[in-house]
């Protein structure tokens, strides 16, 4: 047996276990900001009202430069009004359309900042591109925790599995809480589809072999989507799917779908997608665990844009 297998054994059991006993259930509620059609999701266990927050968003206006908190305090609000007590600042991988918020959650209600361990990937690719200079550490050690496939922790009682899917990104991570998974950008609710893979260090056939790996958890898992674009015959956003409706209606990854249909699939799509709006300045806060560059020394903080090099 692989690791992947163990893995994947791990958090099936785990599933399981959490299906047949209520006291392993998270509760769940989530925001989300129209504005970059993002999910933020609160995960608290119960009994000891500890929490995570995963993914959440600090508001960024290009058109003017400023950031805003309006997102991240409505999330705080819910935090504060329930009395939970943030133990983690979840993030899935180093988000290409939305600024962290997780810097000013820390702040405001603690926690420790956590994202998978080939975030270093990310950094060395992206210090480059941004030509970030040797202050910018390209070792993690902007965030609190690293996790790599298979590591466990846990939310109170709640246990947690880490699931490395790389495919999207090379340090793209989904959370095993209980028996409901929070997948990132990995896959999108059926009438969607699946995340792109080309961006640097993305792979459509790494990508596919991902999601099979979320689609062999049990069928009735919950399964919690970090986007949703709203596709063509639906008016009204939603972001929680599972398993079972994954597997039968994905239009891209559905039961069926072979590896070499899927990558031929993916990389035709991806060929004609133009980069994500916010993909420049996202990626170098974000990079930094939601930090802003350091300051200029006439005191401005600059997000750079590369001219030609996308």
């Amino acid at each position: 047996m692989t690791q992947v297998d163990v893995v994947l054994q791990v958090a099936t059991e785990q599933v399981l276990r959490a299906a047949s006993d209520a006291a392993l259930r998270p509760e769940i509620a989530s925001f989300f900001d129209p504005a970059t059609y993002t999910a933020t999701y609160v995960v608290h266990d119960p009994a000891t009202m500890e929490a995570a927050i995963v993914d959440s968003v600090l508001d960024f206006d290009p058109n003017s430069g400023r950031t805003s908190t309006l997102s991240a305090d409505k999330v705080i609000d819910y935090v504060t009004s329930h009395n939970l007590k943030v133990k983690w600042l979840l993030e899935t991988h180093a988000h290409a359309d939305h600024f962290s918020a997780a810097p000013y959650l820390q702040e405001k209600l603690g926690g420790k900042i956590a994202i998978g361990a080939d975030i270093t990937t990310v950094q060395a690719v992206f210090g480059k591109l941004f030509n970030a200079g040797t202050e910018f550490e390209r070792d993690g050690s902007q965030f609190d925790a690293l996790f790599k496939d298979g590591d466990t922790f846990a939310i109170g009682n709640l246990p947690v599995t880490v699931m490395h899917v790389p495919g999207h990104t090379p340090a793209c991570i989904a959370y095993v809480v209980g028996e409901a998974v929070f997948v990132g950008d990995t896959m999108f609710m059926p009438d969607y589809g699946t995340a792109r893979a080309d961006f640097p260090g993305g792979d459509a056939r790494t990508l596919f072999r991902s999601l099979r790996r979320i689609l062999s958890l049990p069928p009735e898992t919950r399964l919690f989507m970090c986007h949703d674009y709203l596709p063509k015959g639906r008016s009204q956003y939603v972001w929680e799917t599972t398993v079972a409706a994954e597997r039968e209606g994905n239009i891209h990854a559905h039961d069926g779908i072979g590896e070499d249909e899927f990558v031929a699939m993916r990389e035709a799509r991806d060929a004609t997608l133009d980069m994500p709006r916010l993909i420049l300045p996202s990626v170098q806060v974000n990079m930094r665990a939601g930090h802003l560059p350091p300051p200029d020394d006439n005191g401005v903080t600059y997000l750079k844009i590369p001219v030609n090099a996308v």
